[in-house]
């Protein structure tokens, strides 16, 4: 097989970017292509309390495990297999089983971060970053943690004002400038998945 291509989609919490990776996704023959993302890197916390756990600043790049990331990255573009980890966030921490992914043609990763790390970004050729207002965003955000994670909306909107905010605008939106494509309001932007899916389809023919 051809060197994977690699795609990164990074975004806000609540842009749409992993609607629009499904999207890109589910349009795409699955013997082609396969989405990994980054949320499942965080790192793994198991010698921590449960009570030092909860205090994670899930929005801050150091959360993340992006050395193996890194390696899981570099090994499916060198067309090897990786035991991909699964995170519980109901328990803060790693699951104890993870998940064998056969590399494709197409390699997307998608996340708050895969931007901000060079490493990350250098493996990357064609980097999107999905562009969502901040009303809009947060708005999202809240139906999300209230219906899949089981929060309170008080706590959602304080850990937005207090900690996804600051993080956002320190960390996450100025890794705009190294996207090739900016998209807005993600998911809902069909002529831009169009888009992205032809020249998805465009690079698995030519790796034929």
């Amino acid at each position: 097989m051809k060197r994977p291509v690699l795609i990164g989609i990074a975004g806000g919490t609540g842009s749409g970017k992993t609607s629009v990776a499904r999207e890109i996704t589910r349009n795409i023959a699955p013997e082609n292509i396969v989405l990994i993302e980054q949320d499942n890197y965080y790192k793994d916390q198991t010698q921590m309390t449960m009570a030092q756990r909860v205090l994670t600043n899930y929005d801050h790049p150091n959360a993340f495990d992006n050395d193996l990331l890194f390696e899981h990255l570099t090994q499916m573009l060198e067309g090897q297999a990786i035991e991909k980890p699964i995170y519980n966030f109901a328990e803060h921490t790693r699951a104890t089983y993870t998940e064998r992914v056969e590399p494709k043609q197409v390699v997307i990763l998608e996340g708050i971060m895969v931007l901000e790390d060079a490493r990350l970004r250098d493996l990357m050729d064609i980097k999107i970053f999905v562009d969502t207002d901040a009303d809009v965003r947060i708005i999202r955000r809240i139906l999300r943690d209230i219906k899949e994670r089981g929060r309170s909306i008080e706590s959602v909107v304080e850990q937005y004002m207090g900690v996804v905010r600051p993080m956002h605008m320190q960390f996450i939106e100025p890794t705009k400038k190294y996207a090739d494509l900016i998209i807005p309001e993600g998911g809902k932007n069909q002529v831009a998945i169009d888009v992205l899916v032809a020249k998805v389809n465009e690079i698995v023919t030519q790796m034929i």
